[in-house]
């Protein structure tokens, strides 16, 4: 029987980078899936937040995406999801740190911002970051390998994919596409959405435009897709 218990949403961004770390260690696991509208009771006394991802392993409740993905790589060392040396531990931080703080809000806001101002405000930020994650992430750290950093698929990769894996939301909804100034981001996402623990915990693109219609309503272009 399964030590560990893994509590998920199947729409939730953070849940699937947990789903992802869970798969790529090759841990037993039981899936415990969670209707966030409707939460079940005692979840609370597993995520005191009440937000997904949350993992039960043995006696330990654990909660926050980042922490239970560091926690499971200390647990489970293999396959490494961070570098050993600390330095380079340090950067792959700084780079989940940014996408944390600085993409995800922005492509929340470009998504979802209350007004027009705020879109276009949220779409500047989401173009900025972008280009940002194209010339000082990838193409200084990644090398010649195929992932952020390098060869190792990393919680760097993992900590980004899933708002790639929303693009076509900001396609339909927002008439925006990736930039042709971000080569080696579009062949990143390439070479991580094939993965086969990503494809496991993929939605089909109909999944989220059926969701976002009902939140967003009809398209609505804030602007020219990027060229």
């Amino acid at each position: 029987m399964s030590t560990i218990q893994l509590y998920f949403s199947k729409g939730s961004t953070f849940s699937q980078r947990t789903r992802v770390v869970v798969l790529e260690k090759g841990i037993d696991f039981t899936p415990i899936e969670i209707d966030l509208q409707n939460k079940p009771e005692g979840f609370t006394q597993v995520s005191r937040y009440g937000k997904v991802p949350a993992i039960k392993h043995n006696d330990v409740a654990i909660y926050e995406s980042a922490i239970i993905n560091e926690y499971l790589d200390e647990v489970f060392p293999e396959p490494p999801l961070l570098p050993r040396d600390p330095a380079s531990r340090a950067i792959a931080r700084i780079w989940i740190d940014y996408a944390n703080t600085r993409l995800v809000p922005a492509f929340n806001k470009f998504l979802r911002g209350k007004d027009t101002q705020e879109r276009e405000q949220g779409q500047r930020e989401f173009l900025e970051s972008l280009l940002y994650v194209e010339q000082e992430g990838l193409s200084k750290l990644s090398g010649k390998g195929p992932y952020w950093l390098g060869e190792q698929f990393s919680l760097v990769d993992i900590s980004f994919y899933p708002w790639f894996e929303r693009l076509p939301l900001l396609e339909h909804f927002r008439n925006f596409t990736l930039p042709t100034e971000t080569p080696r981001l579009q062949k990143w996402w390439s070479t991580v959405r094939d993965r086969e623990s990503i494809r496991a915990v993929e939605n089909p693109v109909s999944f989220y435009i059926e969701r976002f219609t009902k939140i967003l309503g009809e398209p609505t272009a804030v602007g020219a897709a990027q060229k």
